[in-house]
């Protein structure tokens, strides 16, 4: 008899179960255009006896095309065996807050899209994920940013939204426009 390749469905369950733990430890979290967020503190929510416990998180990332705004989410995250292993899929209710934390300078001189990805993460091993997008209300003079999650069937309407008034800061009284640096 010649050479058969396995096909996925011959694999014994344990080598599917050690390629579903193995993806959500190294490619679970894929960052598009930020770094990864700093953690700031967690939160239990939901007490479990044996199993890690439910959580609130909150992280913070700096809009790496935008110097001078930072961005705060807080995401909840599941415990049990599942949310130990990586497999529970994360729910979609998750808060933004982003502010101007020094003086508004756009990196490089490409233009900016309206609605682009500033951030995004794996919320399952498969198929959904939050992504953190940011806009130029030019009239205002304000960057947009917005929070939600998305999957491949059904995504969710459930957002947050920030906004941030580019303002002066200190002795330099030269304000950036948004408008500016968006594609219109």
């Amino acid at each position: 008899m010649g050479f058969r390749p396995r096909r996925f469905v011959d694999m014994p369950w344990h080598r599917i179960v050690l390629a579903a733990m193995l993806l959500s430890t190294f490619g679970g979290t894929a960052v598009l255009a930020a770094d990864e967020p700093d953690l700031i503190f967690r939160r239990s929510t939901v007490f479990k006896w044996v199993s890690p416990n439910d959580k609130l998180a909150t992280y913070g990332i700096d809009d790496p095309e935008i110097e001078g705004v930072a961005c705060h989410f807080t995401v909840p995250e599941k415990g049990g065996f599942k949310g130990w292993l990586g497999l529970a899929e994360q729910v979609s209710d998750i808060s933004l807050s982003c502010r101007q934390i020094g003086p508004i300078r756009f990196r490089g001189n490409a233009e900016l899209e309206q609605g682009d990805d500033m951030f995004s993460q794996r919320r399952s091993i498969f198929f959904k994920k939050m992504q953190i997008v940011r806009g130029c209300d030019a009239k205002r003079n304000v960057l947009v940013y917005m929070v939600y999650s998305d999957k491949l069937i059904e995504g969710s309407p459930k957002n947050s939204t920030s906004s941030v008034p580019i303002m002066p800061w200190g002795a330099d009284t030269n304000v950036a426009k948004c408008g500016d640096h968006f594609k219109k």
